[in-house]
């Protein structure tokens, strides 16, 4: 069971697992040990989430979920297959729980008279410092 708060608890039957050889320095180690955990989360069909936190979740625009819901999450940090099995069940509840807080509504304001006049008189002001640039005449001598 993987717990992401009190409320929420994942089943270990929705994570699919598969152990992968990892990439990367280890020696001889690399070549025998499949200690890379490749983590699979079934978004769309996972029965533990609710259906807000699971929209919320499928409207991330995040590359490691495919275009049919699956979580994946490859966690190869470790040497040891069994921290990195923990590392990323630990990614998983953190992507979970950072979709759990609800983002606040946006208030439509509009600018002030003030900082409308303050954008005129410095659009004006930058407006002048360029008409300054042009052509020279050097004929004073």
């Amino acid at each position: 069971m993987l717990e992401i708060d009190d409320q929420l608890q994942i089943d270990d039957a929705e994570l699919i697992e598969r152990f992968v050889r990892a990439s990367g320095p280890g020696g001889q180690n690399v070549n025998k040990v499949a200690s890379a955990v490749e983590l699979r989360f079934d978004v769309v069909n996972s029965a533990a989430l609710p259906d807000a936190l699971r929209a919320r979740l499928l409207a991330r625009r995040d590359r490691r979920l495919t275009a049919e819901g699956v979580l994946v999450i490859q966690a190869s940090r470790f040497r040891d297959q069994a921290k990195n099995r923990e590392d990323a069940r630990a990614r998983l509840v953190e992507l979970i729980r950072a979709a759990q807080r609800v983002p606040k509504k946006r208030v439509a304001t509009k600018p002030t008279r003030a900082s409308k006049e303050r954008r005129i008189s410095e659009k004006k002001n930058r407006a002048g410092i360029k008409s300054g640039r042009g052509r020279q005449t050097w004929s004073g001598d």
